[in-house]
């Protein structure tokens, strides 16, 4: 690519890959950055949400479709490349599929890691993105698993004395986590309110510990909102289009928002070796909506996931 910077994000599920960053991976590619999406399950265990589709034939070969939504998905947004660990959808805890011995988060450890790790030193990416540590609000067994699959492999794969079968080493420089902060539900659930329709943001969702001041970086992506929303109807088994959470809003009127991904950057390694922290950017705040009681993004927010990886 034109840029030779690299962007690896890593998921659980189809549809993950969607729903989370998906604005920012598409500016991405469109500089030049090439662009890994590694996704760790087949998604086997997912419900079809759209009733449409939740027939028969579609239940099974719901793997099948699955890898057809993912790759469809992953084309709307701009991945350069698409690679499959594996694993078995886990299910909820309780299950019958989160007992069986294929799926991932029966899967042994090392057996993950090395797995993970062969990609990273294929891909070489400078940029890793995944989960944060904390999902008590989804608290699913591979999005957990993912977490922590990703924090050991991002310090294995530039470890010459680990996975030697897994190929060079090559160690990524930045990892960052995925969240929606309370500024972007807020800012979205006052929108619903101001023009009259019922807000699918419940009091549960409200009610919310809010983690804003774990924010480290603001990706402005404005002119790539439209992305999330047609990469998730490509999830077409699993996303109803007639959902109120993603379709609610008129389309405009989504794609201004709160048109920003944040995260959280959680290893640093641009200034010597494992070296935590950033030294942050000053990124300028805009205003969400005069009509909004929203706070804008505060000051000093890193702007870019490549920062101090530049030129």
């Amino acid at each position: 690519m034109k840029s030779g910077l690299s962007l690896l994000t890593v998921h659980a599920h189809p549809d993950d890959e969607a729903s989370k960053g998906a604005a920012t991976v598409a500016r991405y590619h469109q500089e030049g950055v090439r662009t890994t999406l590694v996704c760790c399950t087949g998604g086997e265990a997912g419900d079809i949400l759209n009733p449409a589709l939740d027939t028969p034939e579609v239940r099974k070969s719901l793997h099948e479709v699955r890898m057809a939504e993912l790759q469809s998905s992953a084309e709307i947004i701009g991945y350069d490349k698409v690679v499959l660990l594996g694993f078995r959808d886990s299910g909820m805890p309780g299950s019958e599929l989160n007992e069986d011995p294929r799926c991932f988060a029966q899967a042994p450890t090392k057996e993950a890691v090395r797995a993970l790790v062969r990609v990273l030193r294929n891909s070489r990416p400078q940029v890793v993105v995944t989960y944060p540590e904390n999902q008590q609000s989804y608290p699913h067994p591979d999005h957990l698993r993912t977490h922590e699959i990703t924090v050991l492999a991002f310090d294995a794969a530039g470890d010459p004395g680990a996975f030697p079968d897994a190929g060079e080493p090559w160690q990524p420089l930045k990892l960052y986590y995925t969240l929606w902060s309370r500024r972007r539900v807020l800012a979205t659930h006052e929108k619903f309110i101001e023009l009259g329709r019922e807000s699918p943001f419940t009091d549960q969702w409200l009610r919310r510990p809010s983690e804003d001041h774990l924010v480290t970086t603001a990706i402005d992506c404005t002119g790539f909102a439209h992305v999330q929303l047609d990469a998730l109807r490509a999830h077409a088994t699993q996303i109803d289009p007639n959902s109120p959470f993603w379709f609610g809003l008129p389309r405009e009127v989504a794609a201004e928002v709160f048109p920003y991904d944040e995260y959280i950057l959680a290893r640093d390694m641009t200034k010597g070796p494992n070296k935590q922290g950033a030294a942050l950017t000053r990124f300028g705040s805009r205003e969400l909506d005069s009509s909004t009681k929203t706070e804008t993004l505060p000051p000093g927010l890193e702007d870019d996931l490549f920062a101090g990886l530049r030129g």
